[in-house]
């Protein structure tokens, strides 16, 4: 089989000019191809009124012919023998726990969790996962308690429960992640046999949106427990049983080995191999893994609003008259400015067609997310707009004092909002002329349980208000429409990543406690789903290998 690795066609060509671009593309007569698949499917639309499509093509043809075209061409690097994309596992094992070893434990079930789970049980390795909140239906119950009634459950919310934050999310899966082993196709064909869209195989930004996430966490599980894995729910871990190593210099000192952990029940378990997949948000194990001696550093992150503007004004702004178009979808967008202050303003998390959601996950605070369905048709486009801040900078108190922050931030937007779990909000109007906003017009706020109109200009630090009022009109020059006036900001966003890395050495455990695994956002190793669980395959595959290694 042959790729074809770039073939530009107009947005709306006829499926006949495919076949027409391949026969050219490799000198043959159509006749002579017997079978096309589309590995991936992008589109140009920096020229809104000449929007293309760009294609990867697989084409299989008589095995001679593809060994002449190859012979004959070999300078085109668009002309390549396919390359083989599916993954394989590093081993198997048909009989597990083996003398003297305990089976591994998996620390959170959002996606870093769910793929070191699969992959660990498809290697027999029958992992143990400990989720502290709940299955994902009851969760998504406990969720829209807050969003509709104003009843938070610490654990069990937008942060806490199977399927992790993505969840409720615009479940985008794509990222900038280098991906030579083909791990995040891996992760994608797993998500489609789960029931996830096979679409997601082939465009170039695909996303699932929360809906389809619910049921296919489900399916993920079920296949987990199949293969002898056993998932626990409300089981959260309050204690890291980590034993103190033998050390011959001062230096190694503080050297660890993990042995299991203890449960908020009292229940203990034993394992030398424990896999951190507790999220950007589990503040309470962060601290706990400090008292039982990890090494924890603190890492930027970023802090600002969530932005929403009609999906109609960001859909005309990127497509032009093509706005609407079926391939297309909703428009999405990315954008960046560094400030005169030193400070760099971008947007993050865009979720076309999309709600503002309530994302706290502790009492008397406010924290804004954005989520999206599959279908991405509500009125409303959103984004974070958010400014970068460090630790050296900006909280250099201590290894936690970007907690300290986000705390802060949290509770004085959840008192600006009426101290009921409103989210304070502006329009961008009245946020640029620093005046308060009295009432809404235009664009109508899809937080819930609501907004309280105010001004904007206490809930963040004045570096930071001040490089978002001069990123906005720069972003307008980019997106016509994107400063006007009814546009809503809705504070606060302040869990864009985690505030903390649990270091990690080559083998990827952490290096200072063997046998400890830190994965994924919480740990500082990963940004989004598909990053995320592209992290939980490598994690269950390091495990693997110190198995061969103790049983050799």
């Amino acid at each position: 089989m042959l790729r074809i690795n770039e073939i530009k066609l107009p947005l709306n060509h006829h499926e006949s000019d495919l076949m027409d671009a391949i026969a050219l593309q490799l000198q043959i007569k159509k006749t002579q191809i017997q079978q096309v698949h589309i590995f991936k499917r992008s589109y140009d639309a920096r020229k809104k009124q000449n929007i293309l499509l760009i294609y990867q093509i697989d084409v299989q043809l008589e095995p001679a012919l593809e060994e002449s075209i190859l012979k004959h061409i070999p300078q085109n690097t668009q002309i390549i023998k396919s390359p083989n994309c599916d993954y394989q596992l590093p081993m198997q094992w048909t009989a597990f726990p083996f003398s003297q070893q305990t089976r591994p434990i998996v620390i959170g079930f959002g996606p870093c969790g769910i793929l070191a789970a699969l992959v660990l049980a498809q290697m027999g390795l029958k992992p143990i996962v400990l989720e502290r909140g709940k299955e994902v239906r009851q969760r998504t119950k406990d969720t829209w308690e807050l969003w509709r009634q104003c009843k938070l459950n610490t654990e069990s919310n937008v942060q806490f429960g199977e399927g992790g934050a993505g969840t409720f999310s615009d479940g985008k899966l794509y990222s900038q992640v280098k991906d030579k082993r083909f791990l995040g196709r891996k992760v994608l064909q797993e998500f489609v046999k789960a029931g996830a869209p096979e679409e997601i195989l082939f465009v170039s930004k695909p996303h699932i949106g929360t809906f389809k996430l619910v049921s296919m966490v489900e399916n993920m599980r079920a296949e987990i427990e199949r293969l002898g894995g056993e998932i626990r729910f409300e089981s959260k871990v309050t204690k890291i049983h980590r034993n103190k190593r033998p050390s011959t210099t001062k230096s190694d000192q503080d050297l660890g080995q993990v042995s299991g952990v203890t449960l908020a029940n009292g229940q203990t378990l034993s394992s030398n191999h424990i896999v951190l997949c507790i999220g950007h948000s589990a503040r309470d194990s962060f601290e706990m893994l400090l008292q039982q001696g990890v090494y924890i550093e603190p890492k930027p992150f970023s802090i600002g609003f969530r932005i929403e503007h009609p999906q109609s004004v960001i859909d005309q702004a990127r497509f032009g008259h093509n706005a609407g178009h079926p391939i297309l979808g909703a428009a999405d967008y990315k954008l960046v400015h560094h400030c005169a202050n030193g400070r760099s303003v971008y947007s993050f998390c865009m979720c076309p067609g999309g709600t503002v959601v309530a994302a706290t996950s502790e009492e008397n605070a406010v924290v804004t997310n954005g989520m999206s369905q599959y279908s991405r048709n509500e009125r409303n486009a959103n984004a974070a707009i958010v400014v970068g801040i460090t630790p050296e900078q900006d909280y250099p108190e201590h290894v936690l004092a970007g907690i300290d922050l986000q705390r802060k931030l949290e509770q004085f937007a959840y008192q600006l909002g009426g101290g009921d779990y409103r989210a304070p909000a502006q329009r961008v109007g009245d946020f640029l002329k620093n005046r308060p906003t009295v009432e809404g017009a235009g664009v109508i706020p899809s937080y819930k349980p609501g907004v309280k109109w105010c001004n904007l200009s206490e809930a963040l630090p004045a570096f930071a208000i001040e490089a978002i009022r001069e990123a906005l009109p720069v972003f307008e020059r980019q997106i016509k429409g994107y400063a006007m006036d009814d546009a809503i900001l809705t504070a606060v966003e302040t869990r864009t990543s985690s505030p903390i890395c649990i270091k990690r050495g080559k083998d990827f455990q952490s290096i200072n406690t063997q046998g400890l695994y830190p994965a994924g956002e919480g740990a500082g190793y990963a940004g989004g789903i598909l990053s995320a669980a592209i992290d939980g395959i490598k994690i269950a595959e390091a495990i693997a290998e110190d198995f061969r290694k103790e049983q050799s």
